[in-house]
């Protein structure tokens, strides 16, 4: 199969995964490029002694390959799982790779009534999937559920292109199967439809629609997933209401002074020169404000992870102006990735036919002997 063009395969560095070919197709939500242990959150414990124990898990981050693999979900669960426990998983995710999800869902519901979803914030695209394998579904009334088709990229000839579509249809038809496990309100074409759509509901809309069975009332604590936000604007239909729930965080309270600003001045300049990052440091010095030490350092640790990530994209001179627009690692992950995509989106057509390595010689070499047996017929000839 022809390799990948090289600007997607950098974009596909940069966002962790492995870009798509026929023989391992990834189908999964429109998420950037987020990192393994900052962007999830993931636990399996056992709560309480003999009747009243409960399992509870916590599906707080993406699906898959970059966060929470189906593998890892079982294998965890089954460690703790005595087969008569209750067992409760709370979802906070933005989704991530459908057969992940597909599994997860096939594993909650192979539980039986024991097992209880409970939707405490994001629960979209694949997350949506597995949460709908569960018994019982529950979801805070401030938390969102969302359902879209599958999406993927690969690279290939024009009929591995078609497969892949074949195959897309195929992914399609296992995500309507899992929700219609769901006791749902909607018959097979307005599911679809609203699928195709890429609908989002509030938990009022999902109890209606049969996705949820029961709304929890009050505000459920959540922990921080503001990671989420930056992949929202990849979707068609994001409602005000997604970003508000993701861009809720609480004001940072604003930090005395530690030290002396010119202090902090000059050891941010020394730290710049060391991490090769003199031409920002005024930069810097406006974007922590010399509020502290510990912005400093923060600021200049943030600026050094933005120049690491142009590198690895083969774009070092997009770093400075990186930094300048005060973006994080991830932020310029996502950028740099969208960036490279595009500009590997081309076509490309390549009609010469291909070389085989093993073809023969179209001619005979000429070795030593001949020459020289040649060039002794020529003198017998010409003595004779």
């Amino acid at each position: 199969m022809k390799p990948i063009p090289r600007a997607l395969a950098l974009a596909c560095a940069l966002a962790g995964m492995t870009a798509c070919t026929l023989d391992q197709p990834r189908t999964f939500n429109k998420a950037g490029a987020p990192d393994l242990q900052a962007e999830h959150w993931y636990s399996i414990r056992a709560v309480g002694e003999d009747e009243q124990r409960t399992i509870e898990i916590y599906v707080y981050g993406e699906i898959g390959y970059w966060g929470i693999t189906s593998g890892d979900f079982i294998r965890d669960l089954k460690s703790q799982d005595d087969g008569v426990s209750p067992v409760l998983v709370l979802f906070d995710s933005i989704g991530g790779d459908l057969f992940d999800g597909i599994a997860i869902h096939n594993t909650l519901n192979a539980l039986g009534e024991r097992c209880t979803a409970r939707i405490v914030g994001a629960c979209f695209s694949a997350a949506s999937v597995a949460a709908c394998g569960a018994h019982r579904v529950e979801m805070a009334d401030n938390a969102l559920f969302m359902i879209h088709n599958p999406w993927t990229y690969m690279a290939g000839g024009s009929e591995e292109l078609r497969k892949m579509a074949d195959m897309m249809d195929k992914a399609l038809e296992g995500i309507v199967t899992s929700y219609q496990r769901r006791e749902l309100t909607v018959d097979d074409a307005e599911l679809r439809r609203l699928i195709n759509e890429e609908t989002w509901f509030t938990a009022a809309e999902a109890k209606a629609a049969g996705f949820v069975d029961h709304v929890l009332a009050g505000s459920l604590p959540q922990i921080d997933n503001s990671a989420h936000g930056k992949i929202l604007n990849r979707y068609r239909n994001t409602p005000q209401a997604a970003l508000d729930l993701i861009n809720n965080q609480p004001e940072p309270s604003e930090p005395e002074l530690e030290q002396d600003p010119v202090a902090l001045a000059a050891q941010l300049t020394a730290a710049c020169h060391a991490e090769g990052l003199a031409n920002v440091a005024h930069v810097l010095i406006n974007a922590s404000g010399l509020k502290s030490a510990a912005a400093v350092q923060a600021a200049v640790k943030n600026a050094a992870a933005v120049r690491d990530v142009c590198v690895l994209a083969k774009l070092p001179g997009e770093a400075e102006q990186l930094i300048k627009d005060g973006l994080t690692a991830e932020q310029a992950r996502a950028k740099l990735f969208d960036k490279l995509v595009a500009t590997s989106a081309q076509v490309e057509l390549d009609n010469h036919p291909p070389v085989l390595d093993d073809q023969p010689p179209a001619a005979r070499a000429v070795t030593p002997q001949a020459v020289y047996a040649s060039r002794k017929s020529h003198r017998l000839e010409r003595s004779a």
